[in-house]
């Protein structure tokens, strides 16, 4: 209740618009029209969610069924939808655990659908500010055994932090603090001169809504995995990471970049 109390429904919020691309029922008007106006500005930008969601769908499956992964921490997990981190982990490896951290009040309010755990796994949610790396790695050990590799998944909330400085460093310690074998997932919204409108529908997020979004290049992306190996095909939009067939009709490219790298 505490949580829904937080929620502010007189401005646009990025994980209900978010949410509101993807086709859940977790938004409110002012959302849908944010949403709407910045689909006209960039056509394609609602490709964007669900090209996310089926990279997370796929760095996940490739994680626990190539790579022997079986913990997962979600950090800037969003609205929860269709297959979540733990749903796809435990479909494939029922003992899977994932921590979810998010500091969004509204994902809070919607935190119970992150806990449907197999009784062979565990999943946990953390109220907490990707920022806080300490305060995170500690609650998380409650649920992770970080003595063993764990994949660090960060998806469209790095944008969220503008100074390069203070992004790059938050990504290299929550790694600095993981064994040998862990992973790291990540996306990011691109800016890149063949796509102006992509600019002005961020120009007009950042104008009307909250929070606000920072934008890097291509090369500012694979920065983050520096120190890690990059696996194949590197640091592309996330329609082009390891495609499934099954997956069905999107664009060849969107602003959404995504890679995959290993802790040696």
């Amino acid at each position: 209740m505490a949580a829904r109390k937080r929620v502010k429904t007189d401005q646009p919020h990025t994980a209900r618009i978010w949410n509101y691309w993807l086709g859940g029922k977790d938004h409110y008007e002012v959302d849908r029209i944010a949403g709407d106006r910045i689909r006209a500005l960039h056509p394609g930008i609602g490709d964007y969610a669900l090209a996310d969601r089926q990279f997370l769908g796929r760095a996940v499956t490739y994680l626990v069924d190539e790579c022997g992964i079986r913990q997962f921490l979600d950090i800037g997990t969003g609205l929860p939808t269709a297959d979540n981190t733990h749903e796809v982990a435990q479909r494939i490896a029922p003992e899977s655990r994932v921590v979810y951290v998010d500091n969004d009040p509204i994902v809070l309010a919607h935190a119970d659908a992150l806990l449907t755990s197999t009784p062979e796994g565990s999943t946990a949610y953390l109220d907490e500010d990707l920022r806080n790396v300490d305060r995170i790695l500690e609650q998380a050990a409650h649920t992770l055994d970080f003595s063993r590799p764990v994949a660090l998944v960060l998806l469209g909330v790095v944008i969220f932090v503008e100074e390069d400085k203070e992004a790059f460093g938050i990504v290299r310690r929550l790694m600095d603090r993981l064994p040998a074998g862990s992973h790291l997932v990540l996306s990011h919204t691109i800016t890149r001169p063949d796509m102006p409108d992509v600019d002005a529908a961020v120009a007009f997020w950042n104008e009307h809504g909250t929070p606000k979004l920072t934008q890097r290049t291509p090369a500012d992306i694979e920065g983050f995995f520096d120190g890690l190996e990059l696996l194949a095909p590197g640091v592309v939009s996330c329609n082009r990471w390891r495609p499934d067939d099954t997956e069905g009709d999107l664009p060849a490219e969107v602003a959404m970049f995504g890679g995959v790298g290993r802790k040696a």
